[in-house]
């Protein structure tokens, strides 16, 4: 008879959940630092995420607000869950577009408006902060992991058809799961090399430093000439 395991001591399960949640977000900003260096081609590039019978192809544009809502929802400690429920609205109301248009007033990925208190159009056009007031909207709904998702999102949204929200459900469920890394290597994005370049790791970093600050920015840029790279190959973020 082997050794009897030790239980797992409440600090030590501390540890681990940190240590879990520590990882959800490196992953969710790994992503957002990927998919924002892919918009930079000047290519035809396109992204798809499952397999099989269930896929959902789209832009980098509309993988890079992905990444972006995920990325944020990380960074808050929410469950994927809030990622999936912030997904699939962000789907229904703007089809991940970060549009300067909408009903009346509304706005943005998520179509806020700010004559009904979201922000400024300014502020709302900005992918972070309106995932961020998605965000802090469904943390004061109840026990919104539980709620059918057409329930919880209504809670924030109020929209006039709440049950539109249902038929991103399972598209929506396959991007979070492959954006806070449950499904590794789950997004794919692919462009013509002889079309066009990723985008410069420097704007990412300063991007990334903007929007979620210091702490979350990739430790150093690499490559180039200076670092033994061909002048033809981009330099590299290194993610902390």
């Amino acid at each position: 008879m082997g050794p009897v395991s030790e239980p797992i001591r409440p600090a030590r399960r501390g540890r681990l959940a940190r240590s879990a949640a520590a990882l959800a977000v490196l992953l969710g900003l790994a992503s957002y630092v990927g998919l924002h260096q892919m918009t930079g081609s000047k290519g035809t590039p396109r992204c798809s995420v499952g397999s099989g019978d269930h896929r959902y192809e789209f832009t980098p544009e509309q993988a890079s607000n992905a990444a972006t809502i995920s990325a944020v929802g990380t960074t808050r400690g929410l469950p994927e869950r809030a990622v999936t429920i912030a997904l699939a609205t962000a789907l229904q109301e703007s089809a991940l577009r970060n549009i300067g248009y909408g009903d009346r007033d509304s706005l943005g990925l998520f179509q806020q408006r700010p004559s009904m208190g979201w922000g400024t159009p300014e502020q709302i056009m900005d992918p972070v902060y309106s995932a961020g007031r998605f965000y802090a909207g469904l943390e004061k709904v109840p026990g919104y992991s539980r709620l059918p998702l057409t329930v919880a999102a209504q809670k924030v949204q109020k929209s006039g058809f709440p049950q539109a929200y249902a038929k991103h459900e399972p598209d929506a469920a396959l991007l979070a799961a492959a954006l806070t890394g449950r499904t590794p290597a789950g997004l794919s994005c692919t462009a013509n090399p002889e079309e066009g370049r990723p985008g410069d790791p420097r704007k990412v970093r300063a991007e990334l430093i903007r929007a979620f600050g210091e702490k979350a920015a990739p430790t150093a840029v690499t490559g180039g000439p200076s670092a033994g790279r061909s002048a033809a190959e981009p330099p590299v973020l290194v993610v902390p």
